[in-house]
C-alpha cells in the first residue's frame, strides 16, 4: 500500500486528487496539508473533497505527516512548494510536483534539490498533454523553420500564472527541436503596430475565462496550409489521473528529477 500525502489539499487539484486516491486499491491517503490559516484546517479531507469522511484531517504543516508518507503530491503555490521540497529532501521521501508559476530562481533551486530524492515534476500532469508534447517535437523537426508557430492556451479565471506552464513547456520543446532559444524568439501576445511577423517568432497567447480546465492549441501555418494540434481538458480529473499514476511510478524510480514522459512510457520500470 502506497501511503500518500497531498499538499494544497483544499485547492481545486488537491480535492480532485483526494477523490482519485479514494478510488485506488493500492494507495491510502494518510496526510492532507494546507496552509496553516486555511478555514478547513481540522476538517476531514474527504468531506472537503466531497467524498465523505475518510478519517484524515486537514493539517497546517507537512511535518506532522511526512515521516509516515511514501510520496507527497504537491499542487500548492511556488513558495510553499519549495518549502515542502526541502522538507521532503531532508526526510528522503518521494514527490510528485505539479505546482506551476516558478521563477527562474525557483527552478534553479528545484534542479538543485529534487535530484536528491525521487521526484516527478511537470507543468501539466495530463497524460494526453504529455503525448502531445512528444508529438510536437517530431512535428517541429519535420516541418522545420518553414512554418509560423503560434501557441494559444486557455484556462479558468482563477489561474494565477500566465502563460501556463504547459504553454511554456510546449514552446521550449519546439524551440529545442528547432535549435532555437525561447527567450529569444518567444512573443507573448501582440498589441499595436508591431509590424510584420518575423519568420522565427513563436507567439504564445493566454486566455482566461470561466471554468476552462485547460485548452492548448499549437498552430503550424505556412502558405497554402496549416496544421493544428489541440488538447482540451474537460475537467481536472485528467490532471489528477496523471499525478496519481506518477505517484505510483515514482516510489520505485531511481533518485533524480523525472519527467512525466518517463512515467508515460514506463522508463526504468516496465511493470509499474
Amino acid at each position: 500500500m502506497i501511503r500518500v500525502t497531498i499538499t494544497g489539499v483544499c485547492g481545486r487539484m488537491g480535492r480532485c486528487i483526494t477523490r482519485g486516491i479514494a478510488q485506488q486499491t493500492d494507495m491510502q491517503l494518510i496526510g492532507a496539508v494546507q496552509y496553516p490559516w486555511h478555514p478547513q484546517i481540522g476538517n476531514d479531507a474527504g468531506v472537503v473533497a466531497g467524498t465523505g469522511d475518510i478519517g484524515v484531517a486537514v493539517t497546517g504543516t507537512l511535518e506532522e505527516v511526512l515521516h509516515s508518507s511514501d510520496v507527497v503530491i504537491d499542487f500548492s503555490k511556488p513558495k510553499a512548494s519549495l518549502d515542502y521540497l526541502q522538507q521532503i529532501v531532508d526526510a528522503d521521501k518521494s514527490m510528485v510536483l505539479g505546482t506551476t508559476g516558478f521563477s527562474p530562481d525557483d527552478l534553479a533551486t528545484i534542479k538543485l534539490l529534487a535530484p536528491q530524492i525521487r521526484c516527478v515534476m511537470a507543468p501539466n500532469m495530463s497524460l494526453g498533454v504529455n503525448v502531445m508534447i512528444q508529438a510536437l517535437e517530431l512535428i517541429a523537426k519535420a516541418l522545420g523553420n518553414d512554418y509560423n508557430i503560434e501557441v494559444i492556451e486557455a484556462h479558468h479565471n482563477h489561474k494565477a500564472d500566465s502563460p501556463s506552464g504547459t504553454a511554456l513547456r510546449v514552446g521550449e520543446t519546439i524551440t529545442t527541436a528547432l535549435e532555437q532559444d525561447l527567450d529569444e524568439v518567444g512573443i507573448y501576445g501582440r498589441h499595436g503596430l508591431v509590424g510584420a511577423r518575423l519568420k522565427n517568432q513563436i507567439g504564445i497567447h493566454a486566455v482566461r475565462g470561466g471554468d476552462i480546465a485547460g485548452d492548448h492549441t499549437v498552430l503550424f501555418a505556412t502558405e497554402g496550409e496549416q496544421l493544428s494540434v489541440v488538447h482540451r481538458a474537460h475537467s481536472p480529473e485528467s490532471f489528477a489521473k496523471g499525478a496519481i499514476r506518477a505517484a505510483r511510478w515514482v516510489v520505485n524510480a531511481p533518485k533524480g528529477l523525472h519527467d512525466v514522459s518517463e512515467v508515460l512510457f514506463q522508463k526504468h520500470f516496465p511493470n509499474c
